[in-house]
């Protein structure tokens, strides 16, 4: 007995002794990667394809964070535009983000006429050919991410080409590699990667899985995906996914994050511009009121569990097309939906810790974050 206890306290000195320099290493990793990065708060807006405008990303840029830009739809004008506009707000440090191309989709006009016929229930018509809408040209974005010289540029679906990624190196441009599993984290780091952003499958939006077949099969939460990457990999690793008070912060430094990427966490914020609708139905959201389908856009991805969104995943509902048919298909439900007001239609995405998104000024919210983390962490 006498023994037990002996052994009992001196288990007990060992862990707080480790707990007392947990947080100084938690802290330690966070001000090498502020350090490295120009920063001065480990935080970093997720690039949202059309929820990332200039006055987003410099309210948060201004405060020592990381803006963002999603650049998927935007061509050289589009995004010289977006980069000269931000530059007149903020000095700061922002990051230019794309989607690396999936293989051309295999067409199955039968089953798209039956995704129209279902998406007609829920909109107006779709117009003729809307299904042959070509994305925009995935080399010139990269040629105008060079030529607008970002801090960072980063990826999603993929690994950049060897090429840009020499380019990339060649004008001490960083690139951010964003993966979903273990694997896709070891083959990022081996293309060039300077830092890793894990993403949980608790995130909002899409599931960025390097192979889109694959997004079903590897839903991994941040908690299980942060240190069992940071164990596999030799550069920084970001959190991202459910992660949007303070809470969240603090424990994924705890886990091994050297930063954080918010996403939902920001859609409330005014500089965000989002529809009303959108934002209420955001603060809202409990974890269990999302819901992950391709019937946006034939990528897998987490929104609200919208009337149409839960429609879409029964056993009535036709499979969607791949990326990008199903985006074109629905655009006119989308744009009709936004057009009224009407969340049921809306690709209304958000991640699991919605209800979490407080709906004030990005800047104050970015000071209120990091306060918040580091006297957890303490």
């Amino acid at each position: 007995m006498v023994a037990t206890f002996n052994l009992f306290k001196q288990t007990k000195v060992i862990i707080m002794n480790d707990q007392k320099q947990h947080p100084a290493k938690a802290l330690a990793r966070a001000e090498n990667f502020m350090d490295e990065f120009n920063l001065q708060v480990p935080i970093l807006l997720a690039p949202m394809p059309n929820a990332t405008p200039p006055e987003l990303a410099a309210a948060i840029s201004n405060k020592g964070g990381m803006g963002a830009c999603g650049a998927l739809f935007f061509g050289a004008k589009e995004i010289r535009s977006w980069v000269n506009d931000m530059r007149s707000q903020s000095n700061g440090v922002f990051q230019l983000n794309t989607w690396i191309p999936d293989p051309e989709p295999k067409r199955d006009h039968k089953g798209e006429r039956s995704v129209c016929e279902f998406l007609e229930k829920w909109g107006p018509a779709i117009p003729a050919g809307s299904a042959d809408i070509p994305l925009v040209d995935f080399q010139e974005q990269c040629n105008a991410f060079l030529e607008a010289g970002p801090s960072v540029v980063s990826s999603i679906m993929g690994l950049y080409p060897i090429d840009f990624v020499k380019a990339l190196k060649d004008r001490n441009i960083k690139w951010f590699a964003k993966v979903t599993t273990v694997g896709e984290a070891v083959s990022a780091e081996k293309a060039g990667a300077d830092v890793i952003v894990a993403q949980g499958m608790e995130a909002g939006g899409h599931k960025g899985a390097f192979n889109a077949t694959d997004a079903e099969k590897n839903m991994i939460g941040l908690f299980s995906l942060v240190p069992t990457i940071c164990d596999a990999v030799n550069v920084p690793v970001v959190a991202s996914g459910g992660v949007a008070d303070a809470r969240g912060i603090a424990a994924a430094l705890t886990l091994g994050a050297s930063a954080v990427e918010i996403g939902t966490g920001f859609l409330r914020c005014p500089e965000a511009a989002i529809s009303k609708t959108w934002a209420d139905a955001i603060a809202c959201t409990k974890p269990e009121d999302t819901i992950v389908t391709r019937a946006f856009s034939g990528r897998l991805g987490r929104s609200i569990r919208t009337k149409y969104a839960v429609a879409s995943v029964s056993d009535e509902a036709p499979i969607p097309a791949p990326y990008p048919i199903q985006r074109n298909l629905t655009k006119a439900m989308r744009d009709n939906a936004s057009k009224e007001n009407n969340i049921d239609g809306m690709q209304a995405w958000a991640g699991q810790s919605s209800s979490l998104a407080q709906g004030i000024p990005a800047g104050e919210l970015v000071d209120r974050l990091w306060k918040g983390a580091v006297e957890l962490i303490n």
